[in-house]
C-alpha cells in the first residue's frame, strides 16, 4: 500500500469515526435528529478539506524538518486558526440550509466550539507528525543497516582478496619443491593446482559455497601436500552425509587444514596425523580438525593471518552464531573446532 493510500484511508476514516461518535452521543442524549445528521455531514466534509489544506501547508513550509520546540507552537497556532475557519465555514453552510439554530448567538458557545475543534486538529497534527517521525526513524534505521552491510561487504571482500594470494603462495611453494626431484609428480601437482585455481576463481564473488565444493578444494590441497610430505602426512577424513546440506565460507576449512600442517605436522621430523571430522547438531555444522602438534607451537597462528582472518570472516557472515575454538589434546594433538549455522545471519538481518 502506497503512502498516499494510507493517508487517505486515515484521513477519511478518522473524520468518519469522529462524526459517528458525535452521532452516537447525540443519540444517547436524545438530541439526534435530521438537522444534527446534516450538521455532522458538513463537519465531516469541512474536516477532510481543511485538514488536507493544513497538510499541504505543513509539506510546503517544511514543518516536518523543524525542531520539536519550534513545531509545537506552530501546531497550536495552526490548530486554533483552522478550527476557527472550520467553525465559521460550517456555520455559514448551516445558515444557508437553515439548520444553524442559535449556535453563534453566544460568544461563549463560539469559543467553546472553536476550542473543541482546535483540540481535534491538534490531535490530528499529533497523529500526522508521529506517523512521519516513526516512518523517518525506520528509514534512518534501514539506511544504517544498509550502510553497515556495505561496510561488512567491503571488509569481507578485503579479507577474501588477502586469502587467495596467501593460499596460492603456499601451494606454489609445494610444487616448486617437486620440480627437480620428481617432474612427473610435479606435473600432477600442477594439474591439481590448476583445479584449485579454477575453483577459487569461480567462487571469488561468493560469500559462501556448498560444503562439497569446499571439501574438493581441501582434498586437492591435501593431495599437493601429500606429494610434498609423502609418508610424513597421514590424512583421515570422516564426513557426515548431512554436512552436504550446509554452505561454508570459501577456503575457510582449507585455511584451517593448512594451519594444522604448517604449524603442527611440519614441525615434526616423523610428520603426523591430520584428521577432519564433521557432524551436524542442532542445525549447525561442527567441523573438527585434529592435527599432531601443540598449541604453543602454533601460538603465532592465533594472532596471525589464518585464525584471525577466519574469525573476522565468521563474525561478518554469521555474527555470534558461529565460533572457532582451538585447544590442545593429550599433549600430542591440537583440536580446531569450527561451528557454522545453516544460513548467513548478518546479511539477512541487515536486509530486513
Amino acid at each position: 500500500m502506497t503512502q498516499k493510500k494510507i493517508y487517505w484511508i486515515c484521513q477519511l476514516g478518522g473524520w468518519l469515526i469522529f462524526v459517528l461518535f458525535q452521532c452516537v452521543f447525540a443519540r444517547l442524549n436524545g438530541t439526534f435528529n435530521f438537522s444534527f445528521a446534516v450538521s455532522q455531514f458538513i463537519l465531516f466534509v469541512f474536516g477532510v478539506l481543511i485538514s488536507h489544506i493544513y497538510r499541504s501547508l505543513i509539506i510546503q513550509f517544511g514543518w516536518l524538518r523543524l525542531n520539536t520546540l519550534l513545531v509545537v507552537p506552530l501546531v497550536i497556532f495552526a490548530s486554533l486558526l483552522f478550527a476557527t475557519l472550520h467553525d465559521y465555514g460550517q456555520y455559514g453552510m448551516e445558515s444557508l440550509l437553515n439548520i444553524a439554530g442559535n449556535r453563534h448567538l453566544n460568544n461563549v458557545v463560539i469559543v467553546s466550539a472553536v476550542l473543541n475543534l482546535a483540540f481535534v486538529y491538534f490531535f490530528w497534527s499529533l497523529i500526522y507528525f508521529l506517523f512521519h517521525f516513526i516512518q523517518n526513524y525506520k528509514k534512518a534505521e534501514i539506511e544504517n543497516f544498509k550502510w553497515q552491510a556495505s561496510i561488512n561487504e567491503i571488509e569481507l571482500n578485503k579479507l577474501k582478496s588477502q586469502l587467495n594470494p596467501h593460499f596460492m603462495f603456499n601451494a606454489m611453494n609445494s610444487i616448486r619443491a617437486l620440480v627437480d626431484e620428481n617432474p612427473t609428480k610435479s606435473k600432477e601437482a600442477i594439474t591439481q593446482l590448476s583445479n584449485l585455481l579454477r575453483n577459487t576463481l569461480q567462487m571469488g564473488k561468493n560469500k559462501v559455497i556448498a560444503f562439497n565444493e569446499e571439501i574438493k578444494i581441501v582434498n586437492d590441497y591435501l593431495a599437493l601436500e601429500s606429494v610434498r610430505y609423502e609418508e610424513r602426512l597421514r590424512v583421515i577424513m570422516q564426513i557426515d552425509a548431512r554436512s552436504l546440506e550446509f554452505e561454508v565460507p570459501p577456503l575457510m576449512i582449507q585455511t584451517l587444514v593448512e594451519n594444522g600442517i604448517k604449524h603442527g605436522i611440519s614441525k615434526f621430523t616423523e610428520g603426523g596425523i591430520l584428521e577432519v571430522v564433521t557432524k551436524v547438531e542442532n542445525e549447525k555444522l561442527i567441523i573438527t580438525i585434529r592435527n599432531s602438534g601443540q598449541l604453543k607451537e602454533m601460538a603465532a597462528t592465533d594472532s596471525g593471518f589464518g585464525i584471525k582472518n577466519t574469525r573476522q570472516r565468521l563474525h561478518l557472515l554469521y555474527g555470534n552464531e558461529a565460533s572457532l575454538k582451538i585447544k590442545n589434546q593429550d599433549l600430542i594433538y591440537v583440536i580446531t573446532e569450527l561451528i557454522i549455522p545453516k544460513n548467513v545471519v548478518t546479511y539477512e538481518s541487515n536486509n530486513n
